[in-house]
């Protein structure tokens, strides 16, 4: 049997983790000197309205090699081929501690895929998996496969302010500086794995519209699901939908991420034609 790990960086829910049958690890958020299992014991909802109303910067650490090994352990009792699909190894540490955790187990069935991406980007590479699965490919071909296509999965996101990216250290200090101009909305994308400044423009409808734009460059792919993301408040990422001509699933962002954007984020993630 062929099986999926996924972190909390693909913003699954546990109910959609259980449908799926799918392992889960979660990175870990601290908020006020107390740590917080991301999805697990805190929700999307909370940690915003508690983002919002604190001065502190909250942080964000990997799992543990332990944890995965854990995991992989049971996989190697239950005779089962696992694919864990990690968080980009450019944003945070978790796709080293799987590696660690499989020099340690012995078990050939394991593969590790480093997705470059994040949110839906890897939720997008997991229910491609889970297709292929279901249609009895092998997993060297699903493997091939996902490395393949994760070169063709984009993500363009209009943010609020790049505050919250400049405190985690995941853009300079110079970039975030635009961020501080009254009404300018920064755009970034998440290219190779990293997060980019990719444009800036004044107010939310025309950012939703050089989000649009960005899309229409790329050339969407719509053999594969479209996403819209939205971190908390739903206005601007129904403005961008109005604008969007095409049949999206909307997803909302947790912490693992969101402690890195901030409230009142949109975007969108997408395949572009192979």
């Amino acid at each position: 049997m062929i099986r999926l790990l996924v972190d909390s960086a693909s913003d699954y829910t546990q109910e959609e983790i259980r449908n799926k049958n799918l392992y889960f690890v979660p990175l870990q958020i601290q908020i006020e000197g107390k740590n917080y299992l991301d999805g697990v014991d805190i929700d999307k909802e909370t940690f915003y309205e508690k983002m919002m109303n604190s001065k502190e910067f909250f942080k964000t650490s990997q799992p543990s090699p332990q944890e995965f090994l854990d995991i992989f352990e049971e996989v190697k009792k239950k005779q089962e081929t696992l694919i864990y699909l990690s968080l980009s190894s450019k944003l945070s540490g978790t796709y080293q501690s799987a590696c660690l955790a499989k020099d340690m187990v012995d078990y050939e069935n394991i593969y590790i895929v480093d997705t470059l991406t994040a949110v839906a980007g890897i939720r997008l590479l997991c229910e491609v998996a889970i297709n292929w699965i279901d249609e009895n490919r092998s997993v060297e071909n699903i493997v091939s496969g996902l490395e393949e296509l994760k070169e063709h999965v984009h993500i363009y996101a209009g943010l609020d302010t790049l505050e919250y990216l400049a405190k985690g250290g995941r853009i300079s200090k110079t970039a975030a500086a635009i961020g501080t101009l009254a009404s300018i909305k920064p755009i970034i994308c998440v290219d190779h794995g990293e997060v980019v400044v990719a444009g800036k423009t004044r107010g939310v409808n025309k950012a939703t519209s050089v989000v649009c734009e960005k899309m229409q460059s790329d050339i969407v792919d719509t053999l594969y699901p479209v996403y819209t993301l939205y971190s908390y408040g739903l206005e601007n990422v129904e403005k961008l939908e109005s604008k969007l001509d095409l049949d999206v699933n909307r997803v909302r962002i947790g912490s693992t991420i969101g402690v890195h954007i901030g409230p009142n984020a949109f975007g969108v993630c997408f395949v572009s034609k192979l």
